[in-house]
């Protein structure tokens, strides 16, 4: 009988253990997402956005409670934090040194280099902006006019940027209201394992700020680099103890494992452009990035690595997983696109479509080499990868002709180069792209004018000391503005870097990222770099006129549907007279109430004031011109006209019903 007993339990116990494991096994993968055929164009929202690019830690500070510690940024570049490190005042002369600096002058930073340089120390600063910032300022974008907002990274990493994240599927601690709970919340949970995953407070403060934003009409889009995690990345930190035999071995590029029979460290690895806190996801192959970056085949060598991407990519498009993405993000803007293979694209995109069709997928798809060339984005805007791409060729092309580049450029070669931008990319395709005009990774714009070099080329101080990064002059911003009509009446979304409204300036990165200028606060003078040849000392001040220019240009295309979807053509474009113009309208027979609208754009650039002849489609009763030029903005409702005055140094938009 005893026998007959044991028999039988040693039998179940094995099929019971079986079935634990493959409960355990199922239990790290995400319910399938039932994979559907993805729409092959953009969503129809994305060409009517005006998209609003925010850096929460610089943004605003709504919550002081969570400020940052040194235990929060332990990690960071440039990996020696002094004990006296404090959190940078907000207001603080942005050129003035913290006083830890004195003691991080001298130290090694992650490769042995000294840290020295005014831009190395800034990589420690931090100044305690967080979710509830943004929450603080929703009025504001109301106020301003944005409805679409693009992230930065936002998940829970060591750096002030989030690139280098530790963990892909929380929001950083110290952007929610209880870093210390959050930490213990994670350190609960098997990372590796969907099922174990909880809402941080972060998290959930996020999840409320979308709804907030959705209420007003915005939409949000969040910022991830599969590429590469942070090398505090709980993936990575197993790897680095285990080496092969860790269960992630393989979601790294190692170039050799130590041997841990020698007392020597063997390990060598990739990381993103040699950067030694960035180790490199592994694909099926390997594309050397280092002289020039091409799109290429292939996948995701790691399947756990895929899924875990996969996993988190559903947790903000669906958060509370009940098929409905109606409480999710809009989509992702996805970093360094063109270093991952085009393979993982295409599954990529299918999987988030299944999930919301009306998802939004914008790469980064920037330089094939630099400093000259600029990626053609078409091969990836053909419905199966991408929605949009990063538009800075047509900032690179407006701002040699609007600025006083060192590269000039005429009105037919402008024309020539928004031309050949279009080549093989499809209308609904350009009328979604991201028309950059700044960015967290290039000079702000004023700054960008205010100085003739190549674009984003020595664009900073520490590389070039004769780099103008004091306030720009009038004659500057007159010429940004524009640009920005440019921007604001051309085919394609704009986008506006947070802070560019209120007539900041700032050089490349670092100096692109200060804390945004507020009205409501008082700045301290600002004092020219250490590096820099040009001296001066700056008011820093809200600019309300820049910012009421903006409100003017977002009110004028969100209230004309022409100016969003209208076909381009151009139509005055005079080398001699410096005059550049297009006319924007509905292709006939479209299919809409605004299909007769009209609009007609004419740049001056000269220094003398023109006339033109009035095309007969806008010889209409029902008409409004505006135009601008050094004496300000000025709005006119006009009758018909046979001619058209154009000031000097000016932009004249005519719009008829």
């Amino acid at each position: 009988m005893s026998r007959v007993f044991k028999t039988p339990s040693l039998f179940y116990l094995v099929v019971a253990l079986v079935i634990l494991l493959l409960i355990v096994s199922c239990s790290k993968k995400l319910p399938e997402v039932e994979l559907k055929p993805a729409p092959d164009s953009p969503p129809e929202w994305a060409s009517d956005v005006i998209w609003y690019q925010i850096f929460v830690e610089r943004f605003h500070n709504g919550d002081k409670s969570n400020d940052p510690k040194i235990e929060n940024i332990k990690g960071t570049y440039p990996g020696y934090i002094p004990e006296n490190w404090s959190l940078t005042p907000w207001t603080q002369d942005w050129y003035k040194e913290d006083e830890y600096f004195k003691q991080v002058h001298g130290k090694l930073d992650f490769l042995n280099n000294p840290i020295n340089s005014f831009d190395a120390k800034t990589s420690l600063r931090r100044y305690g902006g967080d979710i509830q910032g943004v929450i603080d300022k929703l009025d504001y974008l109301t106020e301003l006019g944005v409805n679409a907002i693009y992230f930065n990274p936002i998940n829970d990493a060591p750096s002030a940027h989030k690139y280098d994240a530790r963990h892909w599927r929380h929001i950083d601690v110290n952007f929610g209201p209880d870093p210390v709970g959050d930490i213990e919340l994670i350190a609960d949970e098997d990372p590796a394992d969907p099922s174990t995953w909880v809402l941080t407070s972060a998290d959930k403060l996020f999840l409320e700020f979308l709804q907030m934003a959705k209420s007003k009409g915005i939409r949000v889009i969040l910022d991830y680099s599969w590429n590469h995690t942070g090398h505090t990345h709980w993936a990575w930190r197993d790897l680095l103890e285990n080496q092969q035999e860790s269960e992630f071995a393989d979601w790294y590029w190692v170039k050799q494992f130590d041997d841990l029979t020698t007392a020597e460290n063997e390990f060598e690895y990739r990381g993103w452009f040699g950067v030694f806190d960035l180790p490199e996801i592994q694909e099926t192959v390997y594309e050397d990035h280092s002289k020039q970056v091409r799109l290429f085949e292939g996948n995701i060598k790691s399947d756990s690595a895929k899924s875990h991407i996969l996993a988190v990519t559903r947790r903000w498009l669906d958060p509370n997983g009940d098929g409905d993405p109606s409480d999710g993000v809009d989509g992702y803007r996805l970093d360094v696109a063109a270093e991952l293979p085009l393979g993982f694209w295409r599954e990529y995109r299918t999987y988030v479509k299944s999930i919301n069709p009306e998802a939004f997928l914008v790469g980064e798809i920037w330089w094939e080499k630099w400093p000259d060339d600029l990626f053609d984005p078409a091969p990836v805007l053909k419905g199966d990868i991408f929605d949009s791409v990063m538009n800075y060729r047509w900032y690179r092309a407006a701002r040699q002709y609007f600025s006083k580049s060192s590269i000039t450029m005429l009105p037919s070669e402008l024309e020539e180069s928004l031309s050949a931008q279009r080549l093989n990319i499809a209308d609904s395709f350009y009328e979604s792209m991201m028309n950059m005009s700044a960015s967290h990774d290039s000079p702000r714009l004023l700054t960008s004018f205010n100085n003739k070099n190549k674009y984003k080329y020595n664009a900073k101080e520490s590389q070039n000391a004769r780099y103008n990064a004091n306030k720009p002059s009038q004659e500057t911003m007159q010429r940004a503005k524009l640009l920005l009509a440019h921007q604001f009446t051309y085919i394609g979304s704009p986008q506006i870097w947070a802070g560019d409204e209120m007539g900041m300036w700032g050089s490349d990165d670092p100096h692109n990222r200060k804390p945004l200028i507020w009205s409501e606060l008082e700045f301290e003078n600002e004092t020219s770099h250490p590096k820099a040849l040009i001296k001066s000392e700056d008011s820093v001040r809200f600019n309300h006129d820049l910012f009421e220019y903006y409100q003017f240009l977002i009110d004028m295309r969100k209230s004309n549907p022409v100016l969003r979807q209208g076909q381009v053509e151009f139509t005055d474009v005079n080398d001699a007279r410096k005059i550049f113009g297009y006319k924007r309208a509905f292709k006939a027979g479209d299919a809409s109430e605004n299909d007769n609208q009209m609009a007609w754009v004419v740049f001056n650039s000269s220094r003398y004031e023109h006339t033109l002849l009035s095309p007969q489609s806008l010889l209409k009763t029902n008409t409004w011109q505006v135009w601008h030029n050094n004496a300000g903005l000025k709005m006119l409702i006009t009758a018909p006209s046979e001619q058209l005055l154009l000031p000097a140094n000016s932009v004249t938009i005519v719009i008829a019903e």
